[in-house]
């Protein structure tokens, strides 16, 4: 095992596991570690750096972000300039361009240059004997997300996709962004390498990929270093002044980063930056060297939402592994301008699911009892809801840039979650390969393993499934076939005797039920479940429901009535559709589960009780 020149975590085992699974499994995945993040070399000197970009924040009250992007130019006749259309990490087509309010450019004389749109985020600019040239664009910034750009009065978040105008043919090379930013903000945070602490907000990527994977924190920012193995990591927060625990949230994090860079066995980064913005928003993305977390204020002092939030940690940081540098092979390279299709997000996303609260139940942030609870909220996503009838996991995974961020009424009965089954999958993988080893090899061994093996050139969907059989010494064929290919629901049953698990009762299943959903007053139908006796009778969504049988409806009214009544009984419901009021009669069903609450099954034994200790302790 090579160091990689980035700080190897103090681990006695190194790759053992991995070899001892394989020892278990008749031979060994071949144990070539990926090559590392090559060294950065020394900074370009100001006026050896390609491409520099001046953004100017003064006008943050107004929302918006002046852009004068600079670069060197051969003198022909056209130069085309362009802007992705999604960033990496989440997979849908925004239109970043559609930001974009004014556009100009000048030459190194400063006359004006035309420039003329060509294609929805492609421009053509008149450059002719011009040795450099500068766009001066504005942006619209208010979306507040870790994949938009949002600036106000106090502060600027800014993604790399939705701010900078690439000149076309210089992806390979190093820019520089320098910041102004308003007299009342005091401090800028990005990854991106700083130019010198004497030379204000001034940063530098050595290529596209690096601008673009590099959000900015600008405004009113505290911030807290801290070290792993070595390593300078930095929690830096905006908003929650006076509110937010800082104390507190740099000690979990910091715990965080131990257990998960423990889990990897190594560190693949010469610095790492947590960013956090503290609001009225929700949300994560990953990063090569950090993360864009948002966290309602209410974590501040609501314990669920901050176990919340602990669990988005670990989700983003595991990402630094399992989808940053381990990717499916489709994703490898980004294509900024179209979609990249693959049907592995059930391992990039799901996976890393299974892992967040395990590794926080590791890292001793939360209980096991808590744990499993939250891994309950996953499993109707695997089991209960008419859509895992409908879609695979692959399936789902492929369809990410049309369906899972575009969430409609129907979702319920369309879309699979890659997040949420994944996770479950993931749940019960770990223990089919656990019982196939006797405990010898987990799930823990098959992504050490992928890390090792694919890490630098992407696995395929064959690849990950063929190491995942080698690992548990048995062939998974049918397995995925039956939970990542097919619509099988998910048997939960080799994880549940593994780790002595039970599944509790669902207090509401076999209740009367008609699965009407509504909302507001007067209420109207806002989803229909496949499987509901409002389906079967023809309830639309938007439908108003006016009446149910000879009460007036509002919702507490609806509850009541079915509530009272039996299975089998036939009940009217009025409604009023475009304008016209009819009646629909409908059968009053029964409520299917929709709930499985975990707990320790008591009868399950000393045996499985250890299992389950491993489990929750085992790195």
């Amino acid at each position: 095992m090579r160091d990689n020149g980035r700080g190897w975590v103090g681990r006695s085992w190194g790759w053992a596991a991995v070899a001892l699974a394989a020892a278990c499994t008749g031979g060994p995945p071949e144990m070539v570690l990926p090559d590392p993040d090559p060294p950065e070399a020394p900074l370009p000197a100001p006026e050896d750096v390609p491409v520099r970009y001046d953004v100017d924040l003064t006008g943050a009250p107004t929302q918006r972000v002046a852009v004068a992007a600079t670069a060197r130019h051969d003198g022909s006749d056209t130069m085309t300039w362009w802007m992705p259309v999604w960033t990496p990490g989440s997979y849908l087509v925004r239109e970043y361009a559609r930001q974009i309010e004014t556009i100009s450019a000048v030459g190194a004389d400063g006359a004006a240059l035309p420039i003329t749109k060509v294609s929805k985020n492609r421009w053509a600019l008149a450059a002719a004997g011009q040795d450099a040239v500068t766009v001066r664009y504005t942006v619209y910034a208010n979306e507040p997300s870790v994949r938009t750009n949002w600036v106000h009065a106090d502060g600027a978040v800014l993604v790399g996709a939705a701010t900078f105008l690439v000149p076309d043919g210089r992806e390979d090379q190093a820019s520089e962004v320098a910041l102004t930013l308003p007299p009342s903000w005091t401090g800028s945070s990005t990854s991106l390498r700083p130019r010198s602490p004497g030379q204000g907000h001034r940063y530098v990527a050595r290529d596209l990929d690096q601008l673009i994977d590099a959000p900015i924190l600008a405004g009113a920012l505290h911030s807290d270093p801290f070290e792993v193995a070595g390593v300078p990591h930095e929690l830096v927060r905006m908003g929650g002044d006076g509110v937010w625990d800082d104390t507190r949230s740099l000690d979990d994090v910091r715990r965080i980063t131990e257990v998960i860079a423990d889990f990897w066995g190594m560190i693949p980064y010469d610095r790492y930056t947590y960013l956090n913005v503290v609001g009225d928003r929700r949300g994560g993305l990953e990063h090569m060297d950090s993360t864009l977390m948002m966290v309602d204020v209410s974590a501040a002092h609501d314990d669920g939402a901050y176990r919340d939030w602990l669990g988005l940690v670990s989700h983003e940081f595991f990402h630094t592994w399992n989808v940053k540098r381990l990717r499916p092979a489709p994703l490898t390279t980004y294509a900024y301008e179209s979609e990249q299709y693959t049907t592995s997000l059930w391992v990039a996303e799901g996976l890393t699911s299974y892992y967040d609260d395990l590794l926080l139940v590791r890292a001793g942030l939360i209980t096991p009892e808590e744990h499993l609870s939250r891994l309950s909220e996953a499993i109707p996503h695997a089991i209960g809801r008419p859509s895992t009838r409908i879609q695979s996991l692959a399936d789902a995974s492929f369809d990410a840039w049309i369906k899972y961020y575009r969430g409609d009424e129907n979702r319920i009965n369309r879309d699979v979650s890659y997040y949420r089954k994944g996770a479950v999958v993931g749940w019960v993988l770990d223990a089919t390969i656990r019982r196939a080893t006797g405990d010898r090899a987990s799930l823990d061994d098959v992504m050490r393993s992928a890390w090792a093996r694919y890490a630098d050139e992407g696995y395929t969907e064959a690849q990950f499934r063929a190491l995942a059989s080698e690992v548990a010494g048995t062939d998974l064929t049918p397995f995925f076939a039956a939970y990542v290919d097919g619509t099988v629901p998910v048997d939960l049953t080799p994880a549940l005797d593994w780790w002595g698990l039970a599944v509790g009762d669902d207090p509401d299943a076999g209740s009367p039920w008609l699965g009407i959903e509504v909302s507001g007053d007067p209420p109207r139908v806002s989803e229909v479940r496949r499987d509901a006796p409002v389906f079967e009778a023809g309830l639309n969504v938007g439908d108003e429901v006016l009446a149910l049988g000879d009460r007036r409806a509002t919702i507490g009214v609806l509850h009541d009535v079915v509530k009272a009544a039996s299975p089998g009984d036939e009940l009217a419901l009025w409604i009023a559709r475009g304008g016209v009021v009819r009646t629909v009669p409908v059968s009053v069903g029964t409520r299917p589960r929709q709930a499985w609450p975990l707990a320790v099954d008591p009868e399950a034994g000393r045996a499985a009780a250890l299992r389950r200790e491993a489990w929750h302790t085992q790195d």
